[in-house]
């Protein structure tokens, strides 16, 4: 993907992210995830329904890479099953770290793939997946 376009799509979900904002609602489970070497600290909640997500929402202080890598999260991971999130999740994960991974399951995510060679923005990108991934080991 052409570079450009990659600090394009990465700009848009900083500066107008999807689902920002946390709502009252007990049906959602709730994770706080931060990075102890930064600003970055994301509260997120993931509504899942007969095993598809059906919502996430965040809400947070955050980096540009933390704060957009949430947005593209949350677009790449609705409507997915737990199974198909988890898949996505690990090679995102092996995406990130310079890993052999399935490029064509991570969709949009894509534009991070050279945040790898950039050891100390690496956290940023993967705060928010990693909270997610929890959610979905522990949820029943």
């Amino acid at each position: 993907m052409d570079n450009n376009l990659k600090r394009t799509i990465i700009l848009e979900n900083y500066q107008n992210p999807k689902n920002k904002g946390l709502i009252k609602d007990d049906s959602y489970i709730y994770i706080n995830m931060n990075n102890e070497s930064c600003i970055d600290e994301i509260n997120l909640m993931v509504k899942i329904e007969d095993d598809i997500i059906t919502d996430i929402r965040f809400d947070g202080e955050a980096c540009a890479i933390c704060t957009s890598a949430t947005s593209v999260m949350i677009s790449t991971l609705l409507g997915k099953t737990k199974k198909e999130a988890l898949e996505i999740l690990k090679n995102y994960e092996y995406m990130i770290d310079e890993k052999e991974f399935d490029e064509n399951i991570i969709e949009e995510a894509i534009v991070y793939n050279d945040i790898g060679k950039q050891p100390n923005r690496k956290k940023c990108a993967l705060l928010s997946w990693w909270g997610i991934k929890k959610i979905l080991k522990e949820e029943k």
